[in-house]
């Protein structure tokens, strides 16, 4: 009879000690516990995006209970693919969007998604004023634009001449990165002798430097925005037959094009995003959003300076 009631209380220990881990468990895990459908949207298929694409695949394939629909905008300033994407996905029923926004537009789709229960979390840049993202995951852009700027601080001297080839006026993340880039240069005095939009495309970034390239005989340096820009303004000083040491490049991105560029000497330096990890942890925030854990409002994914001299660690 002793023995018997040993083990019956055993038994019971036993039965209220599973009982709790059951429990602890439910609630460390809620986001995984369940499947999750998701949208995953990027801006346009350049190097950048198609990382960021990757990045979110493997993520799914580490996690069986993820479910992914991917799509992609035509150019960085296809409004209308982007918001026909954002409807698309909710009629397929997704429960969280994940997007990186070409303009803020695309409020009006996502505030009807947000009022169906769609989560959204914003990547690469975010929409200002917009409140009701549940996280940005992205790289701090104006922080970024100052590692250029004191780069480029340390290269210039005052007085010099200075172009810049933008990416999409009024897109808040690449705005930042020309204002940081001016806050980097820390009070030195330079001539900023054109800023134009470009698209983040190659062919408006050939364009705008050679239009500075004439304009400004003497232009000592570059700074462009994005990666596809940078690449151009490579081509256009190459094209020019100006030797490498009588021009500063400096790009943003280290993409679509930029190694070939620093390889060959004619871009001095860029700035490296990590879009894998962008996307990873803009992933991972939306599944915890729609598993009801709260998440950051914002997730820095880094950024670095690369160098010719240190490229092969970015690649």
């Amino acid at each position: 009879m002793q023995e018997a009631f040993i083990n019956g209380r055993t038994i019971m220990k036993l039965v209220r000690l599973l009982g709790w881990l059951a429990l602890a468990s439910s609630i460390a895990f809620p986001a995984i516990a369940a499947d999750v459908k998701l949208g995953f949207i990027t801006k346009f298929p350049v190097p950048f995006f198609v990382t960021m694409e990757n990045a979110a695949k493997a993520y799914a394939e580490a996690h069986p209970g993820v479910e992914i629909i991917y799509g992609q905008g035509a150019s960085a300033t296809d409004i209308e693919g982007q918001i026909a994407l954002i409807e698309s996905m909710v009629t397929q029923g997704v429960q969280g969007i994940a997007i990186t926004p070409v303009d803020p537009t695309v409020t009006s789709a996502l505030d009807k998604a947000v009022a169906g229960g769609v989560k959204v979390v914003l990547m690469d840049n975010s929409i200002p004023g917009w409140e009701n993202a549940a996280a940005l995951a992205t790289t701090d852009n104006y922080n970024a634009g100052k590692i250029a700027g004191a780069y480029l601080k340390s290269v210039l001297s005052a007085g010099d001449t200075l172009g810049i080839p933008e990416g999409v006026p009024g897109v808040p993340a690449l705005d930042d990165r020309v204002k940081g880039m001016l806050e980097g240069l820390d009070g030195l005095a330079v001539n900023v002798v054109g800023r134009n939009g470009t698209n983040c495309t190659e062919e408006l970034g050939i364009s705008v430097a050679e239009d500075l390239l004439t304009a400004n005989p003497d232009l000592k340096a570059i700074y462009a925005a994005c990666g596809p820009p940078a690449a151009g303004a490579a081509r256009a000083i190459k094209n020019a037959g100006i030797a490498s040491d009588k021009i500063v490049l400096v790009g943003f991105d280290f993409c679509c094009g930029e190694e070939e560029a620093l390889t060959a000497g004619i871009e001095d330096a860029t700035v490296a995003q990590f879009p894998a990890k962008m996307a990873e942890l803009g992933v991972d925030a939306l599944v915890r959003a729609i598993g009801g854990e709260d998440v950051p409002k914002l997730i820095d994914s880094g950024a670095a300076l690369v160098t010719p001299q240190n490229m092969a660690d970015f690649k």
